[in-house]
């Protein structure tokens, strides 16, 4: 069962923390990896990959760095930022809109001629 988006906000951020921990350590023990194996793959001390999985914080470059090593950076799909998809006739009103020539400064050195 699919999980709620109601179900995501109602949780603490410790407990967000504890299931990221939670899916890491999972991850890893699928993948028969010990402790070390990963964090010298990722680059980082063994003590941050523990606290890692036990829903402690750490930064994101730390975490960026385990999923990494893990192969889950597939993870991070939902975060990319999509270009709307235009059709061809939206993307020939978009050109038409496009400037084609600047306009001319107006010199500023002149004074405007007046009766005064």
């Amino acid at each position: 069962m699919e999980k709620g988006i109601n179900y995501w906000h109602a949780m603490s951020d410790p407990a967000l923390l504890e299931m990221l921990g939670k899916f890491i350590q999972q991850t890893r023990l699928q993948q028969n990896k010990t402790q070390q194996q990963v964090a010298s793959a990722a680059g980082v001390n063994r003590s941050t990959l523990v606290q890692i999985e036990n829903g402690g914080g750490a930064t994101m470059l730390s975490l960026l760095q385990v999923l990494r090593a893990l192969g889950q950076l597939q993870l991070f799909q939902n975060f990319e930022v999509k270009q709307p998809q235009l059709s061809p006739l939206q993307l020939a009103k978009l050109e038409q809109n496009k400037r084609q020539k600047a306009s001319r400064k107006k010199n500023l050195t002149e004074k405007s001629k007046s009766d005064w």
